[in-house]
Order: structure tokens, then C-alpha cells, then sequence
């Protein structure tokens, strides 16, 4: 007698996590916005971050089966001979994506948050004393506001968690160098240096090779995509002349950013073809910074020209004028006056005087000798 076995039930498919973030790597060609912008507000975009309970759908006491209980079993289905399956109480469990930026803001959100007075009574109280711990306090009650500034520039750079570090170490130089007397809140304040320290970050990641080094173009590289679009909106053309006149820089750093933004990162070793079709590197066909042979071979001749007469023009010369030429004019490390005026027993204005009339006369010696070949300063 054939057995039926026993019918077995599906687990329940895991439920989405209801805190999962937006995706941080958006396209890079975003414009983004100038550190001058004031923040807006002091919340938090993933405050939802701690709903997410990991858990996979199915209550501890859910039984796979119970769609099957008003089923009359069947007196023959299974004969003595025939044993039933051994049943598994442990459901399989689905494999999740570990979300970093998840696990770190349930770390975040263990800290509280401070009112306004307790916030000024900390920040008072560590300019007094400089504490560790009040500072650390006043760092970690702030950490969702580094999240959440962020958050405004994930489109930009694709990996969020560097722009928190990064913002991090902002915020940390922002408590060291907050005044609370001045009536601002730590948090207003710590905006600007978590935006210049993620904006750093950005620039000098952006690319392998730095694309904006002074102020007009770190300007250009922030705010050039949006300006263009921003002029396209309003119906006129965007122009390298309408966006020099709106950023106020020179209209040739806007055409140069714009190129490199254009363009991306060509490694030198990169195969490219000539025109015979064979494969050569980019390192291959620049410009070499050596002197043409033709070149090296003149001044060869010259260098040679020039010792032979020099040593021509030595033995015209007596007394302090051979000590003069020997020690300052020809010498690898030439005396200065004083020591001459002090070999000589005379001043080194006097000195001078005689190093300028050997001078002209080994120009006039070496003008007719070589013609206009070589100076003589």
C-alpha cells in the first residue's frame, strides 16, 4: 500500500528592514552646494534607524502546517511498516546584507541628546576645565547631526560612512574651538567645520589627480553642474562668460574646469596606437625634458672654448688680481670680500672695486676672443 507523505509547509519569506537607508551612491555629476549655506535644521534623517528588529517574519509559534489542521487524516495513509519524516524545529534563516551605516546609527542612538541648557552648562564648564569627558559627552550627543549633513552630499561621493568620519573629526574641532558666550549653539556652529572637513574630503577624493587647488576653482568644482543648470532652467544659455560673471572668476578658469570635469583619469602606461598601428604609451610620446643632442653638443664646445681661454686670460694677470680670479671669480665656492679684504690687509669695499675692474677686463678679453659667444655678468 502506497503512503502519502506528509504534506510540508513553506517558511514565510523575510520582511524588508524598514529602516533601510537611501542608496549613498548616487551619480557623481550632481552639483554640490557651497560650505557657505547655513544649516537648516538639527535633526536626524535616519531617526527610523532602530525600528529595523532584524526579525524574518514568522512568530516564535507559527507552525508551517496550519494550513493543513481541519484536514481529517487519513486511516490508511500510513501502514505499520512506514515511519514518519523526522520534522526540523530550527526554520531556515535568510541570508541579509550587513548595512554598516545601519549598525552604526543604532551605536549612535545610544547616546541621548542634550537640551539647550544642558549643552551650554557642558560647553561652559569644559572651557574651564578642558575635560576629556565633557567633551567626548558634547561630540557623541552631536553624532546624528554629522549623519545627517551627510546625507546631503551621498550623491557625491558614493561611500557615506568616509563623509561621517570625516564630518567626525569636523565636529571634534568644533567643540575644541566652541565658545559658548558668544550665544550661538554648538550645533550652528559645528555645521561649518563638519561641511569643510566633508567638502576637503570630496575634493581631494574625487579624482586620483587634484582637479581644484585655489579658491576659484574649488568655487567651479562645487558649483559649476548646478549654475549650468540653474542658467538652463531660467532659459538662457550657460555661457563661460554668464557663469565667470555669476561665480566672479575669470572666464578661462571656467573653460579649464569645465575640461576637466569632462575628462577622467588617464593612467601614462596606457597602450595607445600610432600611425604605423603599433602600441605605444602615453609615457612614450611626451616630450623629453633633456636638451637635444645638438644642443649638448654646443654647449659642450662652448664649456671647452670657454676653459681654454680663461686659463689664456690667467696668465696675463699679477698679484691680487690671480688671488681675486682664483678665489671669486672661477672658484667653486668663492671667498666673500670681507675674507679677501682680510687676506689683503685692506677693506672689502676696496675688495669690490678690484673684483669689478678684473671683471671688465675679462669681458673686453673674452668679447674679442669668442665675439658675443658667452657673457660674463
Amino acid at each position: 500500500m502506497a503512503a502519502r507523505k506528509k504534506r510540508r509547509g513553506s517558511p514565510a519569506p523575510p520582511r524588508a528592514s524598514e529602516a533601510e537607508p537611501e542608496d549613498a551612491g548616487g551619480g557623481n555629476d550632481e552639483a554640490l552646494d557651497e560650505p557657505e549655506n547655513a544649516l537648516e535644521d538639527s535633526g536626524i534623517v535616519a531617526d527610523d534607524a532602530d525600528d529595523a528588529d532584524g526579525s524574518d517574519g514568522s512568530e516564535a509559534g507559527d507552525d508551517p502546517r496550519d494550513g493543513d489542521e481541519d484536514r481529517e487524516p487519513d486511516s490508511t495513509a500510513l501502514d505499520d511498516s512506514d515511519e514518519p519524516e523526522p520534522r526540523s524545529d530550527a526554520a531556515p534563516r535568510s541570508i541579509a546584507r550587513y548595512d554598516v551605516l545601519e549598525a552604526y546609527m543604532r551605536e549612535v542612538q545610544r547616546h541621548p541628546l542634550l537640551s539647550p541648557e544642558d549643552e551650554h552648562g557642558l560647553a561652559v564648564e569644559y572651557s574651564k576645565t578642558g575635560s576629556v569627558d565633557l567633551a567626548a559627552r558634547l561630540v557623541t550627543a552631536n553624532l546624528r547631526l554629522v549623519v545627517k549633513i551627510a546625507y546631503e552630499y551621498r550623491r557625491a561621493y558614493r561611500n557615506i560612512m568616509d563623509l561621517v568620519q570625516e564630518g567626525n573629526i569636523g565636529l571634534m574641532q568644533a567643540v575644541k574651538r566652541y565658545d559658548p558666550y558668544r550665544g550661538v549653539k554648538l550645533s550652528s556652529y559645528a555645521a561649518w567645520w563638519i561641511r569643510a572637513y566633508m567638502l576637503r574630503f570630496i575634493l581631494n577624493n574625487w579624482r586620483l589627480v587634484k582637479i581644484g587647488t585655489t579658491q576659484a576653482q574649488r568655487r567651479l568644482f562645487f558649483n559649476l553642474s548646478k549654475e549650468k543648470a540653474k542658467l538652463t532652467a531660467m532659459g538662457i544659455e550657460p555661457t563661460s562668460e554668464e557663469i565667470a560673471k555669476r561665480l566672479n572668476v575669470d572666464e578661462s578658469e571656467v573653460i579649464e574646469m569645465d575640461r576637466r570635469l569632462a575628462r577622467s583619469d588617464a593612467s601614462l602606461d596606457t597602450p595607445v596606437k600610432d600611425g604605423e598601428a603599433r602600441s605605444t604609451s602615453r609615457l612614450e610620446l611626451l616630450p623629453s625634458g633633456n636638451d637635444a643632442p645638438d644642443t649638448v653638443a654646443e654647449n659642450a664646445e662652448i664649456e671647452q672654448l670657454l676653459k681654454v681661454e680663461l686659463d689664456a686670460f690667467r696668465k696675463t694677470l699679477s698679484g691680487k688680481d690671480i688671488v681675486i680670479f682664483d678665489k671669486r671669480l672661477v672658484a667653486d665656492e668663492p671667498l666673500t670680500l670681507q675674507e679677501l679684504g682680510d687676506e689683503f690687509g685692506v677693506s672689502r669695499e676696496r675688495v669690490r672695486q678690484l673684483e669689478a675692474r678684473l671683471t671688465g677686463k675679462l669681458r673686453d678679453y673674452l668679447k674679442k676672443t669668442l665675439g658675443d659667444a658667452v657673457g660674463v655678468g
